[in-house]
């Protein structure tokens, strides 16, 4: 018989169990759930055990960073839901090709959602939450509901679309509920990023160092990439003491072990300052490069490094020292020895280097080498360093950024003609995703979206580099201020601005590119959170009534379409959202194939053997129907032996 689908989110607290039983397996017990059937659970005495010598007491004084409602924060983290993503074809732009995705609702709950289907797929993450000004609106994640209640309502908002409150400096709580919204959410977002993934948070004075504490204990501080210092404004009059300028961009790596080093690309102006010299002969000729002293003054006593070099004028140099080796009148047969006063590169490195043209000798009267006399050097030495050479290999990035003002952002806003205030500048974003190595294939996540700047930037970014980088934009559908000047233009959500911006943006993009971004993926799917396409007897088949058993029960929502089943069956298989998805027909019934035939799924009424023949010999990875799909019992009973026939390997599932 097939299986039944689970349609909820990845079990995190089971997985978690696992894991520790792997470790220690004298700490995971078996106990009987509420409903009645068995699971594991932590012993945790038997674990501190495990852990400690001797065991600690509850009581112990230990370096940690808590706060009101943190263990409910962190269960809520890893609490199941039920809820599902439905697509909206008609504000998606090129839905059928786009890989891009644009999803409304509560981020905690996408992020649930998205956790299995994207488990460690995500190498950059860029968030930009709300800075707990005392003016911010936050989510509100409510902490006194159970978590049975917590799962049904989830996905649902509020009279006004929205689930978000306003956090004033009054709140006795002010601190503790910012902290309760971003912990579950950066918790489950480490979930999805890679092993080399990387997440960018920008954030204010007034919680920098409570969201360090925090990202210290959920990604590990041995995990801490840098805190860039940001410039966001230059002057104002504005505080008391100083005039706020500064933010800062915490950078945690999923595994700093495994991320490769941030380079940033050369600019014009220091390629116009550093790189002035150019090569008037040879293989290299008409190559910039500068130059850098083959002598550098403390650099010890080393084996090999110190010898004699010709010059061009026939006369010799070496680094001032106490010790001088044997001079040989001919520069291919130097004699090094140990001593103070050495070169950076050995003998043999010298020879090498001066025979490819790499080494430049300049007249001066400021040497502070030595000729064979003992007098001051006319010369002095150096090695060249290539602009092509560093254009490949870019330079190290400090931490502080002084581009990009937060003034840019609202003249890219202008120029698109598109009402936003408090964006980030396309470029700090672009350059942020840009130190990344290897994301020309990345998917890039943000669950801040707002106006959707990080979408615009990853579409930037590809038209320049040619890069293939999908975005995943999420965003609650928090309503615009009736006196807005977002609203008056016909914005009701910021989802809405957030969505124009992203058309507006690529557009533009492909005008200002030309045949080069013809290709260049500028649409996006928009999904939105929903409660469940299923009904509650899907999840409770034991809660039946006689009265119910006697009815003809549809486990589907009446207003859900096939399209919505689809992605809510790609979630629970853990089929990326943006997989290709084709149409067909097969003797009237339509049926859809995920990824050419990884899912091939029929959500039509009345289908006969012939329809399931003709998917079955397709040999999908999965076949998915509903329960009500079959024509009669006997091709219900039928549909698993055409199955075992025409195609044994696939799972048959039904809803």
């Amino acid at each position: 018989m097939a299986d039944k689908l689970d349609m909820k989110s990845m079990d995190i607290t089971q997985d978690n169990i696992a894991k520790i039983k792997a470790l220690f397996p004298s700490a995971v017990t078996e106990v009987m759930g509420d409903d009645g059937k068995v699971k594991l659970a932590i012993d945790f005495d038997a674990l501190k055990q495990e852990l400690s010598e001797d065991l600690i007491s509850e009581k112990a004084e230990r370096y940690q960073m808590t706060w009101p409602d943190k263990s409910k924060a962190n269960v809520l983290a890893n609490s199941r839901i039920t809820a599902t993503l439905r697509p909206d074809k008609e504000k998606s732009v090129d839905f059928d090709n786009t890989e891009n995705l644009y999803i409304k609702g509560d981020n905690l709950d996408i992020l649930k959602l998205l956790r299995e289907t994207y488990l460690g797929k995500v190498k950059v993450i860029y968030i930009d939450p709300p800075y707990n000004t005392g003016n911010d609106f936050i989510y509100e994640d409510d902490f006194t509901m159970s978590a049975d209640d917590y799962a049904e309502i989830s996905g649902q908002f509020d009279e006004q679309g929205n689930r978000l409150f306003q956090n004033n400096d009054a709140n006795g709580r002010f601190h503790t509920d910012w902290l309760n919204m971003m912990y579950p959410r950066l918790k489950v977002a480490r979930d999805l990023l890679t092993d080399d993934g990387v997440v960018f948070i920008s954030i204010g004075q007034d919680e920098g160092y409570n969201l360090i504490k925090c990202c210290n204990e959920i990604y590990g501080e041995s995990n801490r990439v840098g805190i860039i210092s940001r410039m966001m404004k230059s002057g104002g009059n504005k505080g008391q003491y100083f005039s706020p300028n500064i933010e800062y961009v915490l950078v945690y790596a999923k595994n700093l072990g495994q991320l490769e080093y941030f380079r940033e690309p050369l600019s014009d102006e220091l390629i116009d300052k550093v790189y002035n010299l150019v090569e008037t002969e040879g293989a290299k000729k008409g190559q910039r490069f500068r130059i850098m002293g083959l002598y550098q003054a403390g650099l010890g006593i080393r084996p090999n490094q110190r010898y004699w070099v010709e010059c061009p004028d026939g006369s010799y140099a070496i680094p001032a020292g106490t010790t001088f080796p044997t001079l040989v009148e001919n520069a291919s047969k130097v004699l090094p020895q140990d001593g103070d006063g050495v070169w950076r590169w050995s003998a043999d490195r010298y020879l090498a280097e001066i025979k490819n043209g790499n080494i430049y000798f300049k007249q001066t009267s400021t040497s502070s080498l030595l000729d064979e006399k003992g007098n001051q050097s006319k010369w002095n030495i150096y090695t060249k360093i290539w602009l092509d050479d560093r254009l490949e290999e870019g330079r190290v990035p400090v931490d502080l950024i002084t581009k990009w003002e937060n003034r840019v952002s609202s003249q890219e806003l202008k120029d698109l003609s598109l009402p936003f205030d408090f964006a980030k500048p396309v470029e700090l974003i672009k350059y942020l995703v840009g130190l990344v190595a290897n994301t020309r294939e990345a998917i890039v996540l943000d669950f801040f979206s707002g106006s959707a700047t990080t979408a615009h930037a990853v579409m930037k970014l590809n038209a320049e580099d040619g890069g293939n980088r999908k975005f995943i934009m999420i965003q609650l559908p928090e309503n615009c201020d009736e006196k807005s000047e977002a609203y008056k233009a016909g914005y009701k959500t910021i989802c809405d601005i957030g969505q124009e911006r992203i058309r507006r943006a690529g557009k533009k993009i492909k005008e200002e590119g030309g045949l080069t971004t013809q290709d260049l993926d500028v649409g996006f799917r928009v999904l939105k959170l929903d409660s469940s396409n299923m009904q509650e007897v899907y999840y409770n088949p034991s809660a039946m009534t006689q009265d119910i058993l006697a009815m003809t029960v549809d486990n589907i929502k009446a207003d859900r379409t096939p399209l919505d089943l689809l992605f809510q069956v790609m979630l629970d298989l853990g089929i990326e959202l943006s997989a290709k998805i084709e149409e067909n027909v097969v003797n009237g019934k339509t049926y859809y194939a995920v990824n050419g035939n990884d899912i091939i799924a029929c959500f039509d009424d009345d289908i006969d053997n012939d329809v399931i023949t003709a998917i079955a010999k397709q040999n999908p990875l999965y076949a998915v129907f509903k329960d009500k799909s079959f024509a009669t019992d006997s091709v219900g009973i039928n549909n698993e032996q055409l199955f075992k026939t025409y195609s044994p390997s696939t799972v048959v599932k039904v809803l």
